[in-house]
């Protein structure tokens, strides 16, 4: 008589390909009995709502939201019966956000999912990597979505470039550029909470006052909350510090009213995943606005990565929460290299406001001119065609040109864009040192903040705008110059209208106001 979950299936979408690159080195393995935690993705009660018809609809109340679109309680009892079952603790499990985790030993984890476990090394860092498919009990085939953590390599990278310091002197303070960019003058995004998600990295506390105190500028309330045993870690100026301090600045310096709450957690697809959970059902802080610096190609991603990261997006649409992304720094290539285009995610998440790079030059603080951000090859905007998700229905009539790899349409990106150059980027302070940085990281806390001015200026959430922004028109001014090919000639160029390395363009902070109001 068989036993009780012994009978395997393949999860869908658990594929992964082991650690590329010629210096990932198998390591000495460490003891079986190392502990793991995993989170464990359950399916929801009903399908989450259809945001991409292109109507706008209203957000959701969270107590309704977790009645219908929370984890049935049968299901998550299904999954800690199962984790009783191998000897795993159960550490959580929470039938809102559809997250079971537990912790088991190295030996434990692998008999639960049937997977190899390998320690190896890689620019001086160790990790633990798998490779192949990630196996459940048929008993909860249909029930687990997704299962993370058993993989713990970088999913992630900041998407940041500082200026070289050969470069010419032409930078911006935040400030200024939400006078350039006309943002509403008579708010500052009080009452507001913005979340910041970082997979690295960390602040101190002096830098932020000193940084406020030079601009002018009332110093926001900055909170650092832990996800999964990371915590503000802040090191040396190269670090990704630079990240972390450039978000928390350009997003303070836009709302000084808002409340940055700054979700530090480990860079892996459990901990960036736990960090989006988190703050979409953060019940503490209730952020209106997610803004995210940190991603990767979508061929760099599993599809059971893709998926449950898009469903907490479709989540935080749901919720009336705003999540902006930066759409990569390394042009069409997005740092993949092997002679196609690439998207990168979250930002290609049809439920992301991706957000593209310019050049931007003023004289008398008046824009004389402002082009794709294109200086090399790894230096320029991101931008792209998605070969995951298909084109959402509110992209319709927005000219969409098909992949230049696949010849197939797919959602494109970005949506909007700004200044992200380096030689025209913002100036920052990093542990105590000052720096021009640019990337697309600037540009996401850049339409974050904006968007928090925007919902205390209108007095609720904007939430999910895409519908509003394409089905409206001069709400950005067009950016009709430059490309972002770096692709071995595959990639994509500006025009009139949506394209593939600006999207609409760079909005005109009241004129969204006007449409969001």
């Amino acid at each position: 008589m068989k036993s009780q979950f012994s009978d395997y299936v393949v999860l869908p979408g658990s594929f992964k390909r082991e650690p590329g690159g010629a210096q990932a080195k198998a390591a000495a393995q460490g003891g079986k009995d190392a502990l793991i935690t995993v989170t464990i993705k359950v399916k929801p009660k009903e399908p989450l709502p259809d945001l991409l018809s292109g109507k706008a609809s209203a957000p959701v109340d969270r107590n309704t939201f977790y009645e219908k679109y929370g984890a049935n309680p049968a299901d998550i009892r299904q999954v800690t019966d199962f984790a009783h079952h191998k000897g795993l603790s159960v550490v959580k499990a929470d039938a809102h956000t559809r997250t079971v985790e537990l912790r088991g030993t190295h030996a434990q984890m692998e008999a639960a999912f049937k997977v190899s476990l390998q320690q190896y090394e890689q620019h001086g860092k160790s990790f633990r990597a798998r490779s192949g498919d990630i196996y459940i009990p048929q008993e909860l085939a249909g029930i687990i979505e997704g299962v993370f953590g058993l993989d713990d390599r970088d999913a992630a990278t900041p998407k940041f470039k500082v200026r070289p310091h050969t470069a010419a002197p032409s930078s911006f303070n935040p400030n200024d550029l939400a006078n350039i960019y006309n943002y509403p003058k008579d708010v500052t995004g009080k009452n507001q909470s913005i979340a910041i998600i970082e997979l690295g990295g960390g602040y101190k506390p002096a830098d932020i006052t000193s940084y406020f105190q030079g601009l002018h500028i009332p110093v926001p309330k900055v909170v650092a909350v832990s996800v999964d045993g990371a915590h503000n870690s802040p090191t040396t100026p190269d670090s990704a510090d630079g990240e972390v301090l450039l978000d928390i600045e350009v997003a303070g310096a836009i709302a000084p009213g808002a409340t940055l709450v700054v979700y530090f957690a480990p860079n892996s697809d459990k901990g960036f995943l736990d960090a989006i959970t988190q703050a979409v059902h953060d019940n503490t802080y209730h952020p209106s606005v997610i803004s995210i610096s940190w991603g990767a190609a979508e061929v760099n991603w599993t599809n059971q990565s893709l998926q449950s990261f898009n469903q907490a997006f479709q989540e935080a649409a749901t919720l009336g929460i705003s999540v902006c992304a930066a759409a990569g720094d390394d042009g069409s290539n997005d740092n993949v290299n092997d002679g196609n285009a690439h998207a990168d995610f979250p930002a290609s998440s049809p439920y992301v406001l991706a957000c593209g790079g310019t050049k931007l030059t003023v004289a008398n603080g008046q824009i004389t001119s402002e082009v794709t951000w294109h200086e090399g090859s790894d230096s320029a905007t991101g931008g792209g065609i998605s070969d995951v998700f298909p084109v959402p229905d509110y992209q319709a009539s927005a000219k969409i040109p098909v992949s230049v790899n696949t010849q197939q349409p797919g959602r494109g990106l970005p949506d909007v864009a700004a200044v992200a150059d380096p030689e025209t980027g913002y100036n920052v302070l990093v542990d105590g040192q000052r720096f021009v940085i640019g990337g697309t990281s600037a540009v996401a806390p850049l339409m974050a903040g904006l968007l928090a001015l925007i919902n205390e200026k209108v007095g609720k959430a904007a939430g999910f705008i895409h519908p509003k922004l394409y089905a409206a028109s001069g709400v950005c001014r067009d950016i009709t110059e430059g490309d972002n090919i770096t692709a071995a000639g595959k990639g994509y160029s500006a025009g009139p209208g949506w394209d593939a390395c600006t999207g609409f363009g760079v909005p005109d902070g009241m004129k969204l106001l006007e449409l969001l109001g």
